[in-house]
């Protein structure tokens, strides 16, 4: 039985999706993360209102995750 931190292990070098506490959605390829969460993103994209905003290389703080997913298709 995989556990959630082993399913965002085997998603590094693969799209995520995370949804922060404040309602942004941001979408890109996971490079690394530790215990706290704090995930580290390249081409980094925020989703809002059906606009893409390019962000970049990107450190999301683990604290302000509400949840995250690999996408699908990934």
């Amino acid at each position: 039985m995989e556990r959630p931190i082993d399913v965002l292990n085997n998603a590094k070098g693969k799209r995520v999706l995370i949804k922060l506490k404040k309602g942004a959605e941001i979408s890109g390829i996971l490079q690394a993360m530790d215990l706290h969460l704090n995930m580290w993103l390249e081409s980094a994209e925020q989703n809002s209102d059906g606009e893409k905003t390019k962000l970049g290389t990107l450190l999301v703080r683990g604290d302000n995750i509400l949840y995250v997913s690999p996408e699908k298709g990934e």
